[in-house]
């Protein structure tokens, strides 16, 4: 599978990555369709299948329920090179969020992150934040926290996972990726992606299916074929989908390098 650069992180990414939402949490979604949690057996077999696919970018967060434990208990057992982004700022605790960018707070995030994640170093730590995401860049230590994480060698690469184009132009000057919602409906941070892809910086696509209200096979091309995206993350439980979404994926890259 074609890989590309996430900008100059040093890590290289297929054009499909797998958003794990869906196996640590199914309240308070913004999904289409209610739907039931996966066994551990079921987990397992899903990540062993997007391994097989060649996809090897897991997206998780601690406000994804149980999500990062899973996949940590899967890591355990699989010697497999994965790249994992996670998050810090949004907890989901007792059926609702809640949002924490306090020094202590950010840091004993990253710290559980590591535990449940079994790892010695996170790959990607991105700032999960509510719609006042400027109020959090401007009026809050997280910034610099998660600067002063990555130069203790905790964390590799920090980035946004925000809402707003203010917000993410705004993290330009200190971030190595943005995550940002992009598709045909909503292309409101087609400036910033085209910005960040001058200065180096990689670029994650989250909702580009629109929380799987767009068909995957217009909205993949659509997201992929925007100038300095480096991979859409696609969440769900459906293996068939996630082979069909890489399939789009490595069919809209191979059009663009002929």
């Amino acid at each position: 599978m074609l890989k590309r650069p996430l900008g100059n992180t040093g890590f290289q990414l297929g054009p499909i990555g797998f958003g794990a939402f869906k196996i640590g949490r199914n309240a308070k979604i913004k999904y289409p369709r209610p739907y039931e949690l996966p066994s551990d057996a079921e987990v397992d077999s899903l990540l062993d299948g997007l391994i097989d696919l060649g996809i090897h970018h897991f997206d998780t967060a601690p406000a994804y329920g149980i999500s990062e434990q899973r996949i940590g208990k899967w890591l355990a057992k699989r010697d497999v090179p994965v790249v994992i982004s996670t998050k810090v700022g949004e907890l989901f605790e007792d059926g609702d969020s809640r949002y924490v960018f306090d020094e202590a707070s950010v840091r004993a995030s990253v710290a559980n992150s590591l535990r449940l994640l079994k790892r010695d170093v996170l790959d990607m730590v991105l700032i999960h934040t509510p719609h006042d995401d400027m109020a959090v860049l401007k009026e809050t230590p997280v910034v610099e926290t998660l600067q002063s994480l990555k130069e203790a060698g905790d964390v590799r690469a920090i980035g946004l996972s925000g809402k707003t184009p203010e917000a993410a132009k705004l993290a330009l000057d200190w971030a190595d990726l943005l995550m940002v919602e992009f598709n045909a409906e909503d292309q409101s941070h087609s400036a910033v992606i085209e910005e960040a892809a001058r200065r180096d910086l990689g670029v994650l696509v989250k909702k580009g299916l629109a929380s799987g209200h767009l068909p995957a096979d217009q909205a993949v091309s659509f997201v992929l074929n925007q100038s300095g995206v480096t991979s859409l993350v696609v969440g769900g439980l459906n293996l068939k989908h996630m082979a069909d979404n890489l399939r789009i994926a490595e069919s809209a890259l191979s059009q663009q390098s002929t």
